[in-house]
């Protein structure tokens, strides 16, 4: 784990934006689609502390960016060539554009000036979406991903923003994934030998700071 003095130098505020990967209602909402996901999420508490760093970093002025999956009605332009995708068309509760199900859950709170990127295909909230171009154009350098799951959409984030040159930070009681003791291994066996492991606490620690300047 990293010395505070060591993450309060990755996570300076100016270049530093923070991701949430599928906090949607179709997802870990009370109707989710993957109810055993969605009890993870909740039961961990990892998407209270989701919400604790949207909070956070719309005080001390951190960019936050919600990544959303979600399908047209007619399923155009989605992916069929994995299991995953397969099996997702077959739910009860599908992640429709338009729906309550693609909307960011409680209790994280969207703020005016967040970004929602919303992908209609793939694995990832980066790659083919715009959030590497807006991190970019922001500045950013660092980016905090936090969310679901850490089974599928978490890894290819930190691989993706990592490949892209960005500095990677995961809360590590900030992502879930099933079972519930797999994301313990992923992130010990995986996610640690690319990314800056730390606890939402310690990251909350460093974003104590004055308000930035708005970017622009």
């Amino acid at each position: 784990m990293p010395s505070h003095a060591q993450l309060s130098e990755i996570l300076d505020t100016v270049s530093t934006a923070l991701l949430t990967v599928e906090c949607q209602q179709g997802v870990v909402g009370p109707d989710s689609a993957l109810p055993e996901l969605a009890l993870a999420a909740r039961s961990s508490g990892a998407l209270a502390n989701v919400a604790r760093l949207v909070a956070a970093a719309h005080e001390g002025g951190v960019q936050v960016i919600h990544a959303l999956a979600e399908r047209r009605p007619d399923g155009r332009g989605a992916n069929h060539n994995a299991r995953l995708f397969r099996a997702a068309e077959r739910l009860p509760v599908q992640q429709l554009s338009g729906t309550a199900a693609v909307r960011v859950a409680p209790p994280i709170e969207v703020a005016e000036e967040d970004f929602v990127v919303r992908r209609l295909h793939g694995l990832s909230p980066i790659q083919g979406t715009e959030v590497d171009a807006l991190l970019r154009n922001l500045g950013c350098r660092t980016l905090i991903v936090t969310g679901v799951s850490a089974n599928v959409a978490i890894p290819n984030a930190v691989f993706d923003a990592v490949n892209r040159g960005y500095t990677v930070v995961v809360p590590k009681d900030a992502i879930a994934g099933v079972p519930s003791e797999y994301t313990p291994a992923m992130i010990r066996n995986t996610l640690a030998l690319v990314a800056t492991v730390a606890t939402t606490d310690e990251v909350l620690g460093c974003f104590k700071r004055p308000r930035r300047a708005d970017r622009r």
